[in-house]
């Protein structure tokens, strides 16, 4: 039937005789008596007048094994669930008894109510299934011993040695599982030694696999552990169409300290030992990919790439028949003129397993097109699909996805990470509440190191943000994966009998900025004395979900490019206001004032602050009276804020990055041959263009402003321009904040020319008295007129330009007013870049090892107390925080909160916003007149809570408000 999966079938009975139909195959009986003289043996066939004699050989029960192996489906075994003790148990490890925890358990899809009942891996006491449990957690010979209200005599059964943990009513949830992971494989930081994701020696290439490339020194598997993934499934890249087999392993240090060591469940051909008989096989895991990857990286087209998928099931197809065709005649008693074997071709074995149904099948793929080709695929050679990975288009063709065979697979998505090329410019926010409420397993995954796994939890609370269920949402991070890739039976529940895989948060899992405290894996602690800070008590409940009303509705009306402008208006009362945040003083400081009822009024009028009350709308009623135009606006409580300004993303000048003809594109170097045919700086204005996507959605989440810099890989980018990301034109009043606001260079190593030689010629640059053209901008940054953005992460380079910042100066007799950009490093010179009085714009805010020159990051908690922001901030330096691309300046409001809250000291909300407003202004340098008249409305709640919603935006500058 089509919704099972495919099962082993022989060869039909029409080519066989008669006689074989129907007689008992008793020589297998026979065949167990006969011991040593099995050589000898021999059985008789009848057929009709005829008889046949066909010799029994010594190798027979082997055959037969192997051909009742390849019929059986994989699974856990039938005394799996009776376990005590995890083949992954390290000897030494102490039991741990975590008590007065709040227990996400995963075994309920509703959150209707907390139980308190007892789970024993003693199956006879009191089993709940309630999604929450109050109480403790027993760990213990590497399971989940107990959960619940645990007897002391429990307890005293461990031993002596048992570790005791009070949670003091923290959360606890199953480990994350991350299904879409290339941890290990591309290694951090990023080095051509370690990059081992994709092979580019064809097409299909199902016999590679993943686990031959995995380095152990992955810096990112203790960072990742230190947010809770506890297992990955690695994935080879998609580069290919068949990239390989792929393995799932959890993130710890094994004693053995070898990949093979960290594999879960592996195959047991791949150690060398032999499957016990009563064990079924363990699962595969293997990764295909469709659509633009293949076809740019071997320059075809989709139907090349389905081609190739054909040409290879089809060779599959062949040696699977072949087995069957000799697995029938063996156990038919036919061993005349069958050779030792099966038959076997290690290039397709794993794909052959793919056609039996042993291998979880997971695809990279985003369009209708490649989903219809898939669904034709699945059916011409009938093998099921376990997941569809990114799938940005999946919520338009959702009736598609059912004609998959076997049945739909589960959708292992981004939660807003898209628009980075053609397929997945339709991508909706929308998406997982969608496919979710059409039935689908809905999975968000990181594609590490495309997003950093550290921080997977993230893309779970911004489903739940656009409309995923709170347990659904947890659930696509943890139960979901792991049923999905097959280990439902031992991982993504706190229950016992599952691995001792579970994570204490420091607030509830769904809250902002949620933090390990404690991560097991097999039941042993992976935090060496981490540093934890408490949070306040509003972040130990799931936050609430915005009001979007039509906003999924409108993704499927739209085919996903629904209307995102914000609709003018003349006039508009903003009522009901709880706080408001206002600039004060040249020093652009940000102050809360607070309407003690929530009843506070701000009225604009062409986009100017016309009247402000925080008690009621009476004090502003002379402005709202008598306008049957004025839109009122009601906050519900929530609050008035400056805009947010970004930059890093290249928001303007690149709409879809991997489509050319949509870029601005990049600029010549001092070190192209072509430079000399420019002959002055670029200016990023020029190459400008409005109402992208990224552009407008960023300013419906509160970035009214972003800044952006030419694109460029060499020493020198050019000048960057700050505008308004709800402009319609460059000639729209108000569209350009600032034609001209920095300079910008990028320092870096492993390149030509040399780090010394790129210093040097900036020094030289800096030191010439030329006042034309490229020198004469340089001459306005020795000046002091002209900011200069470096764009460094290393401390060492850092620390020579300090030196040659002061060297300038000195000869220059001015200031120079630079920054640094990423400076991931920046910590280390906290006091000397304070003392330079250089700014940072710290890029990523959340710093991540990718580079070698960025290896000494400060991870912050748990691993460390600070992180690079708030240690420049104890210095008093000018912090700002960017992007790496233009899909994340929606999120900017949540990376400052993430900024508050990432270090032991948390930072105050003035000084969060600050991050992103008013500390990016100074730095480059846009005048305060240019903005302050530039605000954003949240309704029910302030610019920092998730359930709070962006519903206007006003601009004295551009004569408007819109509202969304």
């Amino acid at each position: 039937m089509a919704d099972k999966l495919p099962t082993y079938q022989p060869i039909p009975p029409q080519g066989r005789s008669k006689h074989l139909q129907s007689r008992p195959r008793q020589w297998a009986l026979l065949l167990s008596t006969l011991g040593s003289f099995s050589l000898l043996a021999s059985w008789r066939v009848l057929s009709g007048p005829h008889a046949h004699t066909h010799h029994v050989p010594l190798h027979a029960q082997r055959v037969l094994d192997e051909c009742a192996t390849m019929r059986q489906m994989p699974g856990p075994s039938a005394s799996f669930a009776s376990r005590l003790r995890s083949e992954r148990f390290e000897p030494g490890t102490k039991a741990q008894y975590i008590h007065n925890a709040t227990i996400w358990t995963g075994l309920k899809d509703g959150h209707d109510g907390y139980g308190r009942a007892l789970m024993h891996i003693d199956k006879n006491l009191t089993v709940t299934s309630s999604p929450v449990i109050q109480g403790d957690i027993l760990l213990q010979n590497g399971l989940i011993w107990a959960v619940g209200q645990i007897p002391e005599d429990i307890i005293k059964q461990t031993g002596t040695g048992v570790e005791h943990i009070n949670a003091h009513g923290a959360w606890v949830t199953p480990g994350i599982f991350d299904i879409h992971s290339h941890i290990g494989v591309d290694a951090l930081p990023l080095l051509q030694g370690t990059d081992d994701t994709n092979s580019i020696k064809g097409l299909t290439l199902p016999w590679l696999r993943s686990m031959d490339g995995i380095n152990v020194y992955d810096e990112a598997l203790a960072l990742s552990v230190s947010g809770g993934v506890t297992t990955s499934l690695i994935l080879p890249g998609s580069a290919d169409a068949i990239g390989g087999q792929a393995f799932v392993i959890k993130l710890r240090q094994t004693s053995e300290g070898s990949p093979s060591s960290m594999v879960l469940e592996p195959p047991f051909s791949l150690n060398n030992t032999d499957k016990p008989s009563t064990h079924p096989p363990h699962w595969r895991h293997m990764k295909h990919a469709t659509g633009e990857n293949p076809s740019r990286v071997y320059e075809g087209t989709r139907m090349d790439t389905m081609w190739a998928f054909r040409s290879a099931y089809e060779e599959a197809r062949k040696v699977r028949d072949a087995q069957d065709a000799y697995c029938v005649k063996a156990e038919s008693g036919l061993w005349n003129g069958l050779g030792p074997d099966v038959p076997k071709d290690l290039k397709w074995e794993a794909l052959v397993d793919v056609l039996r149904g042993k291998v979880k099948l997971n695809i990279h793929s985003y369009s209708p097109s490649d989903f219809d080709g898939l669904v034709r695929l699945s059916n011409e050679f009938k093998f099921h699909i376990s997941a569809i990975h990114h799938a940005h288009e999946a919520y338009l063709v959702m009736p598609l996805l059912e004609k998959f065979y076997g049945g739909k697979p589960a959708v292992a998505m981004f939660a807003t990470n898209a628009r980075y090329k053609q397929e997945a410019y339709r991508h909706s926010e929308f998406a997982p509440q969608i496919l979710h409420e059409a039935g689908f397993d809905v999975i968000m995954k990181s594609d590490h190191p495309v997003l950093n796994s550290r921080y997977l939890l993230y893309e779970a609370v911004q489903a739940h943000m656009y409309g995923l269920p709170a347990n659904k949402a947890i659930q696509a991070v943890t139960t979901t994966p792991a049923r999905t890739a097959g280990f439902g039976h031992r991982l993504g529940l706190v229950q016992p009998g599952y691995d001792a895989d579970v994570v204490l948060w420091d607030s509830h899992p769904l809250a902002l900025g949620a933090t390990p405290k404690q991560v097991f894996i097999d039941g042993i602690p992976q935090l060496t004395k981490p540093f934890v800070s408490e949070k306040s008590s509003h972040l130990q409940h799931a936050p609430s979900t915005p009001e979007w009303k039509t906003g999924a509705k409108e993704a499927l009306k739209f085919k996903g490019l629904p209307p995102i402008k914000g609709k003018s208006s003349r006039k508009v009362a903003f009522i009901n206001i709880g706080t408001i945040w206002k600039r004060t003083g040249e020093e652009r400081a940000l102050i809360e004032v607070v309407s003690e009822q929530a009843n506070g009024v701000m009225v604009f009028i062409n986009g100017s602050l016309s009247c402000e009350s925080l008690q009621d709308a009476t004090g502003c009623a002379s402005s709202m009276e008598g306008d049957r135009g004025i839109h009122v606006v009601d906050l519900k409580g929530g609050c008035m804020a400056p805009g947010l300004v970004s930059f890093g993303g290249q928001l303007g000048l690149i709409e879809i990055e991997q489509e050319p003809s949509t870029n601005d594109g990049e600029v010549y170097g001092p070190f192209d041959s072509k430079f000399a045919l420019v002959g002055d700086l670029d200016r990023a204005v020029d190459g400008l263009s409005f109402e992208g996507r990224s552009m407008l959605l960023a300013y419906r989440a509160g970035v009214t402003t972003s800044i952006a810099a030419p694109m460029g890989s060499s020493l020198i980018s050019g000048l960057s321009v700050a505008f308004s990301n709800g402009g319609a034109h460059p000639l729209e009043h108000g569209a350009i904040v600032h034609n001209i606001t920095a300079l910008h260079v990028k320092v870096a190593p492993g390149g030509q020319p040399s780090v010394s030689t790129q210093i040097g010629l900036l020094r030289q640059i800096l030191l010439s008295k030329d006042e034309s053209k490229i020198t004469g901008w340089f001459r306005k940054v020795a000046k002091g007129e002209l900011p200069i953005i470096v764009h460094v992460n290393s401390a060492d380079i850092m620390a020579k330009l300090i030196l040659l910042k002061g060297e300038i100066e000195e000869k220059a007799g001015s200031a120079i007013k630079m920054a640094f950009f990423g400076a991931l490093e920046a910590h280390i010179l906290a006091p000397e870049i304070a003392s330079a009085d250089i700014g940072v714009v710290v890029n990523p805010a959340r710093a991540t090892p990718m580079s070698w020159d960025s290896q000494r990051i400060l991870p912050g908690l748990p691993l460390s107390e600070d992180t690079v922001i708030t240690s420049l901030l104890k210095h008093n330096v000018t912090v700002a925080i960017g992007i790496l691309e233009g899909w994340e300046a929606r999120n900017t409001r949540f990376e400052l909160a993430w900024a508050a809250l990432g270090s032991k000291v948390q930072l105050s909300k003035g000084q969060a916003l600050a991050l992103g407003s008013t500390n990016l202004e100074k730095i480059f340098g846009i005048p305060s007149s240019a903005v302050e008249g530039d605000w954003v409305a949240y309704r029910s709640g302030d610019m920092f809570d998730l359930g709070s919603q962006v519903v206007g935006a006003a601009s004295e500058r551009r004569r408007q408000v819109d509202l969304f």
